[in-house]
């Protein structure tokens, strides 16, 4: 420890903050004003923790010797600015810098506006690596709450969203809202005449075509609202490039609008299932319960993917086409219409990370296999990743809707 501070006393006058510090030189050598010792200030923006502007720098009062406390003081004028100051108080070592950025213990002092007076509302002393721990912790808290604060905030406008959207896609045809229930139910009973009855696939669980039928069904059902969200979303900008030109719009909620929409057609074909699963097993199992477990880091994971498309759909058009395909490998990739024992050993070890692998089967455990459960291990994997995704999609969604209507 180079330098320990013994008392911090602040002072405002009008617009002047007066700093008083008395420090213990424990750094060895002597500190001598002719040498170009002084203790000094930084004014650090708040927000963004980016320099602004040096202060004073001020001698103390004579030499101080290793072991001797020295006492400074200085006058900081503070510009009017309503979002206040931080202000680093350090050694200036002439030639050798900001002592602080040698990792010197330094005193940190934050001060807010009120109706033009300044106000201290923080003083504390820390290191510059202490310090940039804590705002990365505290970033990573931010990265995570501020999208979630904001789609809270918009719930409302999204739900209106949602209801707007599926009236709209269905206006003028027969059977209405009823085609929100039949596409999926068209689409599960396509797949399963294809694979259970055609090519005759079986699940271990259950051999019989009831029990593939069901197998299969609970393996659509993340599914379902996974692909019908990301498979719009590289076009959804385009679609809405009025909110884009002309609006002042939470632009994030359009991408969270695809995904409530994949929920209703989720909740519907789950509705459907939990009947079938009745009528065939006797009942539903109180597992079932369980279900939000796996639905929270689904909702994150395509949160984030349908953030990632939409900004990269604004500027790679083809990315609708591309991403029809990729759709389609992906489906394939993960055993939904076929056991996972289907698939090679060498490549399951890779196969196993996909977060729709996992959730595939965790909704056949809690659905299906009420006494198997959920593996813990793949679970809090499942949930970090889709936070991950969820948080990158975001900042990257964040980073580029700024120039969405100079391209769209």
């Amino acid at each position: 420890m180079s330098i320990e501070y013994r008392t911090v006393e602040t002072a405002v006058e009008g617009t002047t903050l007066r700093v008083c510090v008395e420090a213990v030189n424990h750094s060895g050598e002597i500190w001598r004003s002719g040498d170009g010792f002084r203790f000094g200030v930084q004014f650090i923006d708040p927000e963004s923790h980016i320099y602004v502007e040096d202060g004073p720098r001020v001698g103390f009062d004579g030499d101080v010797a290793p072991g001797q406390a020295g006492r400074v003081c200085l006058s900081i004028r503070l510009p009017e600015i309503e979002a206040g100051h931080r202000l680093f108080l350090s050694p200036w070592l002439g030639e050798g810098g900001w002592a602080y950025q040698a990792g010197w213990r330094f005193v940190v002092l934050d001060v807010t506006m009120e109706a033009g007076c300044p106000k201290v509302t923080a003083v504390r002393t820390t290191t510059l690596r202490r310090l940039k721990a804590e705002l990365v912790l505290r970033s990573l808290g931010r990265a995570f709450t501020y999208p979630t604060a904001g789609l809270w905030r918009n719930r409302r406008l999204i739900g209106s969203m949602v209801r707007r959207d599926l009236i709209a896609r269905y206006r003028g045809s027969w059977g209405g809202l009823l085609w929100t229930l039949l596409n999926p139910l068209l689409l599960m009973l396509t797949y399963f005449f294809v694979f259970g009855v055609v090519l005759r696939a079986r699940f271990e669980g259950d051999p019989s075509r009831a029990g593939f039928a069901l197998y299969f069904l609970a393996g659509m059902l993340p599914w379902l609202a996974f692909s019908e969200a990301v498979g719009r979303a590289p076009t959804v900008m385009a679609e809405h490039r009025n909110f884009v030109k002309k609006m002042v719009f939470p632009l994030e909620t359009l991408p969270a609008t695809l995904v409530a929409g994949g929920l209703v057609t989720q909740a519907f074909a789950l509705a459907l299932f939990l009947v079938a699963l009745a009528l065939l097993r006797g009942g539903v199992p109180l597992s079932t319960a369980w279900l939000p477990v796996l639905l929270v880091p689904q909702i994150l994971f395509t949160l984030g993917v349908c953030w990632f498309l939409a900004a990269l759909g604004v500027y790679v058009r083809d990315l609708a086409q591309v991403n029809g395909f990729l759709l389609t490998v992906w489906f394939f990739l993960t055993p939904i219409c076929y056991p996972e024992s289907s698939l090679p050993q060498e490549a399951l070890s890779i196969l196993s990370k996909n977060p729709l692998y996992v959730l595939v089967k965790g909704y056949r455990s809690i659905l299906l296999e009420p006494a198997g459960g959920v593996a813990f291990g793949p679970l809090w994997k499942l949930w970090l990743a889709s936070a991950l995704v969820f948080v990158a999609g975001h900042a990257w969604f964040y980073k580029l809707k700024r120039d969405f209507a100079d391209v769209i």
